[in-house]
């Protein structure tokens, strides 16, 4: 840990700090989040605390920021050990998302489930660590659009949203045509829904005996309504 013994010993307390929200959610939810209570376990006043992290919607923000941090770099790596098809980085980036989620349910929530009542993630903190899984995704598309690993049609984009395709196009700098661009959204609103419906019990508990091989399945229809070849490499 780089810096002087002061910077060193707020990263310190600010990792505690994190720690212990961590464990909050777990317990009580978001939205019963106390600084009151991470003092009392920190064995500090309340107003020590609030040197650190201002407010509860502080304490939220900086536990949205760790958690997507933790998963972006989680999928980042599964992805990176993943072989070079776009087929294969596709179902690494999947598999690592669901791995996260079943073993942080409540950092999963925190991120994807019902926003907290009276809290606005502030976008210029959030918006970086939070895009990245959809990022990653748009590019390893991109990158078999780019290699010709993208076989049949994507269908035909609804016009209206052509603007819209275009500023993701320019933001992200991708090739992909508005067809490609809206089965990739559609594949991410569905890996996530799949991932939530299994997080927070939506199938029913007795619904399915094998819950790997569902997301399997679903993993790799959606790598087939993409149009991914499973033995094209990524180009970069």
């Amino acid at each position: 840990m780089a810096g002087t013994p002061r910077e060193r010993a707020r990263q310190q307390t600010l990792e505690d700090i994190t720690r212990i929200g961590r464990r909050q959610l777990g317990e009580v939810g978001a939205a019963a989040l106390s600084l009151r209570a991470v003092a009392r376990e920190l064995g500090v006043v309340s107003s020590a605390v609030y040197r650190y992290v201002a407010n509860r919607d502080e304490l939220l923000t900086l536990l949205l920021v760790d958690a997507y941090t933790e998963l972006g770099d989680e999928v980042d790596a599964a992805v990176e050990r993943a072989g070079p098809s776009a087929s294969d980085r596709f179902a690494a980036l999947a598999r690592a998302v669901r791995s996260w989620a079943l073993r942080e349910p409540s950092r999963y929530a925190l991120l994807f489930g019902s926003p907290v009542p009276g809290y606005a993630a502030p976008a210029e903190r959030t918006t970086a660590q939070g895009t990245r899984v959809v990022t990653l995704l748009a590019r390893i598309v991109d990158d078999a659009w780019d290699a010709g690993g993208i076989t049949g049609g994507a269908g035909v984009a609804p016009n209206e949203l052509a603007a819209d395709f275009q500023a993701i196009r320019d933001q992200l700098s991708l090739s992909i045509p508005d067809g490609v661009l809206a089965a990739t959204v559609q594949a991410w609103s569905a890996l996530f829904g799949a991932v939530s419906f299994e997080v927070f019990g939506q199938y029913g508990k007795d619904t399915f005996v094998d819950p790997d091989a569902l997301y399997d399945y679903t993993v790799g229809r959606l790598a087939e309504q993409l149009g991914l070849l499973a033995k094209c490499a990524a180009s970069s």
